[in-house]
């Protein structure tokens, strides 16, 4: 199981021109549902004015979507890139001339692609969490198995009994928790962190 997963690096924009309609896009990072939601409402706000203000989005690692009126090509783009975290919004702009089903279907996909080439794209990977709780006298135990590995120490303490929360690569969480069950003393406390 891959624990690599893409998205957007930032904003991106562009305009399409298809026999006289225009096609405005947009890429935005989101980080859920309502979040998206609350940004179509506000460009729907915003361009008022347009014929269309079509939309998708994907959400999370586990890339859950949702697309609004024509939004499939638009969906269809953002699976091609294999992104998530994302919304792309397409704006349309009338121009007095038809393009037919299939003609909507090319300008809506074509007009996503642009603004999400324009975004960029990076890489992120699915992290576990884990909080953990230690005597002081088995911290090297523990800084010695969080030095030597992919991990990040998100926060921790050091009294006579220690804490600390660790991030790592979810493919790794069985390893991790693993190793951590032979150091004497150590408990897991919360596996969300």
């Amino acid at each position: 199981m891959s624990d690599i997963y893409y998205t957007i690096e930032g904003a991106g924009e562009s305009q399409y021109k298809e026999k006289m309609s225009r096609f405005l896009s947009f890429a935005i990072p989101v980080s859920d549902a309502e979040e998206a939601k609350g940004e179509v409402k506000r460009f729907q706000n915003r361009f008022h004015d347009a014929r269309h203000v079509c939309w998708a989005y994907m959400i999370g690692p586990d890339r859950l979507e949702s697309s609004g009126t024509a939004g499939k090509p638009i969906l269809g783009q953002i699976n091609s890139f294999e992104l998530t975290n994302v919304l792309v919004i397409v704006v349309r702009y009338f121009g007095g001339i038809k393009l037919g089903t299939s003609g909507l279907i090319s300008a809506y996909r074509e007009a996503a692609r642009l603004a999400l080439e324009e975004a960029g794209k990076k890489e992120l990977r699915k992290m576990s969490r884990l909080r953990i709780v230690f005597p002081y006298v088995g911290a090297d135990g523990v800084m010695r198995l969080v030095k030597g590995n992919d991990i990040n120490i998100v926060e921790r303490t050091f009294d006579n009994t220690c804490g600390m929360t660790i991030e790592y690569p979810e493919s790794m969480h069985e390893e991790i928790a693993g190793r951590l069950s032979k150091i004497d003393g150590v408990s897991i406390v919360d596996e969300n962190g």
